[in-house]
């Protein structure tokens, strides 16, 4: 959906799955970009009525805002590639754990506090919460969908962006890391396989 260009929302019985992405806005920043209410409707019917949504960056600042998290700003902008450590098994989305500690791309400037009811599951240095997930949730600050092509046009068209802050790489060092992407791959299958059978899971029951 391209809320941008008004088109409509779906009813939540219209899908099983809603994925929240990224964009260079705020989640408060409703006076400039109407469709941020809207949304945030949507994603509240979603998990009123037990809809699965999974949120990437962007994404999961909106799940946080949605749940009654502050969301607010980092100390520090994540730009580039950077670990995260794996801090909890509690989740489902990690039943096939990964390993303590991996790497993954990153650009964002805000954070969130950890609502009550939801799991924290990955942290990092400058930024606290990198994932938690919920009954009906799960919110990943950093992107493991980017390819070589999108991070290339995202540093071309976004490189301005970048400061010299310590969690800051250049564009330089950003486009010379690409044995990072199979593996950010082979991390979002396992993730979205989770997220799959965690829904499978739930129809069995409702049904």
């Amino acid at each position: 959906m391209r809320l941008y260009r008004d088109e409509p929302l779906p009813d939540t019985w219209d899908f099983d799955l809603l994925v929240l992405m990224g964009g260079l806005m705020g989640v408060h920043d409703e006076a400039q970009y109407s469709w941020l209410l809207p949304e945030k409707r949507l994603v509240g019917r979603c998990l009123a009525d037990g809809k699965f949504a999974l949120g990437v960056c962007l994404g999961s600042q909106i799940l946080a805002d949605v749940l009654g998290a502050r969301v607010y700003r980092n100390r520090w902008k994540e730009i580039g590639w950077f670990p995260v450590e794996r801090c909890s098994l509690d989740g489902s989305a990690f039943s096939d754990p990964p390993p303590r500690q991996f790497f993954v791309f990153q650009w964002h400037r805000e954070t969130f506090d950890l609502q009550p009811g939801t799991t924290h599951l990955a942290t990092s240095e400058a930024c606290c919460i990198q994932a938690f997930e919920h009954a009906y949730a799960l919110g990943l600050q950093f992107h493991l969908e980017v390819t070589a092509e999108g991070v290339a046009a995202l540093v071309s068209e976004w490189g301005d962006d970048i400061d010299s802050g310590p969690y800051e790489q250049t564009a330089r060092q950003i486009l010379a890391s690409g044995d990072h992407f199979g593996r950010c791959t082979s991390r979002l299958t396992e993730i979205l396989d989770a997220v799959e059978k965690g829904i499978a899971y739930s129809s069995s029951l409702v049904n």
